[in-house]
């Protein structure tokens, strides 16, 4: 029970109250306490409300006429292969060997 309270202490607070206040006034005082129960209720989801809203990042509104178009990345149908490093130790070799010259592995026709 609420405060330590048992049910025989309940029972004479609810005596004492119906003996100061009366039969008739109890069914007032218990809409009346209702009521301040939700506005206590709905005061305090208000303010949760407001807490959150204050806590969230600003968004701000464009215009349509202002927003730029979304374009999507075009997409490459092969992987992108990095530029050969430049050569900075001069110029390029004056011969070289042709395709039909260059050994292939594996390839022996000796």
């Amino acid at each position: 029970m609420p405060f330590g309270l048992g049910p025989t202490e309940l029972i004479v607070i609810l005596l004492i109250v119906l003996l100061v206040f009366g039969a008739k006034r109890l069914p007032e005082i218990g809409a009346s306490l209702g009521k301040g129960i939700r506005e206590f209720k709905s005061s305090v989801s208000e303010i949760q409300a407001d807490v959150a809203r204050s806590t969230e990042p600003e968004r701000r509104e464009v215009p349509p006429s202002q927003a730029r178009p979304s374009v999507a990345p075009p997409q490459a149908s092969e992987p992108v292969r990095p530029a050969p490093p430049a050569e900075a130790a001069g110029p390029a070799p004056a011969s070289r060997p042709h395709a039909a010259e260059t050994p292939v592995p594996g390839d022996d026709d000796n």
